[in-house]
């Protein structure tokens, strides 16, 4: 089996993107027992340039002479060159898919949500624009859709049409550093944090509510500080910033590495985002085995089943409520790390793999 990636986001994209990326390519290469991959990259250098290493089943393509002056056209226009590469199912990873891929080359797209439709007033006019066409070409194009989240594939059959016969949910994992975190003391003096605290992990703007939050820990023990992690977005985020004090500290630039000790240091985390795909931060959380506060909405309680809590995001007082029986009801605090080690097995990466890996050969067989 050859399998092709656009692997932009792997290479260039430092948080939810291309931490799904790497991880999709990464383990489809170790996992495979024959063929190999081919990821598909405008720029092979960065951060992440070494992440494949060493593998033997991945073979990388970038933009090379004059497509390098316009390595974006060269991303569209891959179909003669995954044709060549004799790949056989081309996936792309971050809702669309290159023009001109023959018709032999079965096509899957994930799709991670479709905020740019639910909130376009989040987006630049021209953003929106190119968003929805490159969504809408990806859909009708693609053999298989893959949504991660039931909530996304809700989105894609009564937003976009798309369907259900179509749409295979494949859950989406969290980087492999997140598992089995520890606390780091070096990285409690870092970001001279409180000595206990409640992390909340997120871009400062007006979806992930992180202004509700604030307000709930006015009804929490004094002692108890609030740890912001995220870069701010627009008024909202200038506004967020504006409300940090001695008892809310705002991270603003914090390393990758770090945010595994970040989440295992917290006595709790929250997450009252008002819409996500997916909700990566409550994931990351159970994966740390630090308890999690989330909305009660969209795609949230698909990522915490029955090892988070969860309150209305509006709910200023249900939050505050909930995030207080997580620091005063050990026991409760303790079965919920519980529930959460068993809940986040089906989140495990090589599940991830193996799930994605059976939508190919349900392809390449049909």
């Amino acid at each position: 089996m050859v399998i092709g990636f656009d692997a932009k986001r792997a290479f260039c994209n430092n948080t939810g993107l291309g931490n799904y990326s790497r991880m999709i390519c990464g383990g489809m290469a170790k996992e495979l027992e024959t063929g190999h991959c081919v990821l598909y990259s405008p720029k092979l250098k960065g951060r992440h340039e070494h992440y494949f290493d060493g593998l033997e089943r991945v073979e990388l393509r970038k933009a090379d002479g004059l497509w390098s002056l316009a390595p974006w056209f060269w991303r569209s226009m891959l179909g003669f060159m995954i044709e060549k590469d004799g790949v056989e199912i081309f996936h792309g990873l971050s809702h669309e898919l290159p023009y001109g891929i023959a018709k032999g080359v079965k096509k899957v797209v994930t799709m991670h949500d479709l905020i740019v439709r639910r909130y376009p007033d989040y987006f630049k006019p021209a953003d929106r624009i190119i968003h929805r066409l490159k969504q809408g070409y990806a859909c009708r194009t693609a053999d298989l859709v893959v949504a991660i989240s039931e909530q996304t594939k809700r989105d894609l059959m009564d937003m976009m049409g798309v369907a259900e016969e179509k749409i295979r949910v494949v859950y989406q994992s969290c980087d492999p550093i997140f598992w089995n975190a520890m606390g780091r003391s070096d990285v409690i003096e870092k970001y001279n944090l409180p000595k206990r605290y409640i992390l909340c992990v997120g871009t400062l703007e007006e979806r992930k509510n992180q202004q509700n939050v604030i307000r709930a820990m006015q009804h929490l023990p004094e002692e108890m500080g609030l740890v912001i992690v995220g870069r701010p977005r627009g008024d909202y985020g200038r506004q967020v910033l504006a409300m940090a004090d001695d008892k809310i500290r705002i991270v603003t630039g914090a390393d990758f590495s770090d945010f595994p000790a970040l989440y295992a240091g917290a006595v709790a985390s929250v997450y009252m985002s008002h819409f996500e795909g997916f909700g990566i931060p409550v994931l990351e959380s159970l994966c740390c085995d630090t308890p999690v506060v989330t909305s009660n909405i969209s795609s949230m309680p698909e990522a915490g089943g029955d090892a988070a809590l969860y309150a209305d995001p509006d709910d200023v007082e249900g939050i505050a409520y909930q995030l207080r029986r997580l620091i005063e009801d050990e026991p409760l605090r303790k079965q919920c790390i519980e529930k959460g080690r068993i809940h986040r097995l089906k989140f495990a990466p090589e599940k991830v793999t193996q799930d994605l890996l059976a939508v190919y050969k349900e392809l390449l067989h049909h």
